[in-house]
């Protein structure tokens, strides 16, 4: 009796650290996100083109092979997340560099073959797969990692710095992408992937880990049903960031605009300035509310980039996009935060991030039959109507109020 009333009994509210140390305990594990995340940048600008153009495959190819990573990366969340529980999230972190630095071997390999096509293509798919398996891994555990250093009342901080770290990558790798495949093509970026995740490695060596969370496995639907709500809106928000590392590059080369890296620049940039500026508002005044306003503004960055007629626009575009797209992934992620059980933390957020792994998983493919329809432009229309509906699932969010566990977990976190 007296230990079923410790596990039912309310754990004491922690007060939450000042920002500061806030930031300083998040820093080697958002370094070590940022580097881990520069392999998967770097071959944003440059992968799409080596399939369209070195190994002749046409739109509907680029998107399965690019869309291949987000599929497998949905269908390891899972295994990420209650790893992470079970084991600790800085095992799985670790894990997944390694991984990462295998799916560098893979690409390797792959130009073994490029006399033979569609063996390249499959091995290409592979080294995507274990670059998903990594990325499943480094995205969960540092999440779960980050929630346990500095609590859950900064869950809207960790997204803030974790998503900088990660889409800083993006916009940092696809230059540095273009440079290396320029210099030493596409053998020089399998082997950044190699070797960069080392780098990564060394970051968090010396970081405390925290205790795992779980001492048995849980089911994933149990999270999934918790956190549904905001994985659908933050699904939705992401079309347009999956439309622009898939199909920016060729919407570039079919319009003789030059060099499409600084469109991820752009988006980058702009995704950065929105979370240094603005990143604290979810957590001060509510996650569906500024997932609201930031959909809205990622709908008009698609709505430009549709109808732009020179590169300026598309940048113009590709940057409201990443502004918007910024704070939609902590806005929705709170309110995760706040309906998913304190104990599968890890598996919370790998439930919360599958539903990006959805939306890219099925937009890459799907847009890839679109374009070659419609054109390649036409991609852009559709990313604007999924932000708009995800401003419909922020509407929503606004008047459920989260209830059970998650509540509870909330009133604690606010204390």
């Amino acid at each position: 009796m007296t230990q079923e009333y410790a596990r039912s009994a309310p754990v004491p509210a922690m007060p939450a650290p000042p920002a500061v140390n806030v930031f300083l305990k998040l820093l080697p594990i958002t370094l070590a996100v940022f580097i881990g995340f520069l392999t998967i940048g770097m071959q944003l600008p440059v992968l799409p083109l080596h399939l369209h153009d070195t190994l002749g495959m046409g739109t509907l190819v680029v998107g399965l092979v690019i869309g291949s990573q987000f599929a497998a990366a949905l269908l390891s969340r899972s295994w990420a997340g209650n790893f992470a529980d079970l084991r600790g999230p800085k095992r799985a972190v670790g894990l997944g560099l390694l991984v990462a630095a295998g799916s560098g071997v893979v690409y390797l390999a792959s130009l073994a073959f490029v006399a033979a096509p569609v063996t390249s293509v499959w091995l290409l798919l592979l080294g995507r797969v274990l670059l998903a398996l990594g990325e499943s891994l480094i995205a969960t555990g540092a999440l779960g990692w980050a929630i346990g250093l500095v609590g859950p009342g900064n869950a809207g901080k960790v997204m803030v710095w974790i998503g900088i770290a990660m889409f800083g990558a993006y916009a940092l790798g696809a230059p540095v992408g273009v440079m290396v495949n320029a210099r030493w093509g596409f053998s020089g970026i399998a082997a950044a992937t190699i070797c960069i995740p080392w780098l990564a490695l060394a970051a968090i060596s010396g970081v405390r880990a925290v205790a795992p969370t779980a001492t048995r496995r849980t089911p994933f639907y149990t999270v999934l049903g918790a956190v549904w709500g905001p994985g659908l809106g933050l699904a939705l928000s992401s079309v347009g960031f999956g439309l622009i590392t898939a199909f920016i590059a060729l919407l570039f080369a079919a319009r003789d605009w030059g060099d499409s890296s600084l469109a991820f620049t752009a988006f980058g940039a702009a995704f950065i300035v929105a979370r240094i500026f603005f990143g604290h508002l979810p957590d001060r005044i509510g996650g569906a509310r500024v997932a609201l306003v930031s959909v809205a503004i990622e709908a008009l960055g698609q709505c430009l980039i549709w109808g732009a007629d020179t590169a300026s626009g598309a940048y113009l575009g590709a940057a409201l996009t990443g502004f918007g797209y910024s704070l939609a992934f902590p806005g929705f992620g709170v309110e995760a935060v706040r309906r998913a059980p304190p104990r599968t933390r890890s598996l919370a957020m790998g439930a919360y991030v599958a539903f990006l792994d959805i939306a890219l998983g099925v937009t890459s493919p799907l847009a890839g039959v679109l374009a070659g329809v419609w054109g390649i432009a036409s991609v852009y229309l559709a990313g604007a109507v999924a932000a708009a509906l995800a401003l419909i699932v922020a509407l929503r969010l606004m008047t459920t109020p989260p209830s059970g566990a998650g509540r509870d977990q909330n009133r604690n976190g606010a204390q």
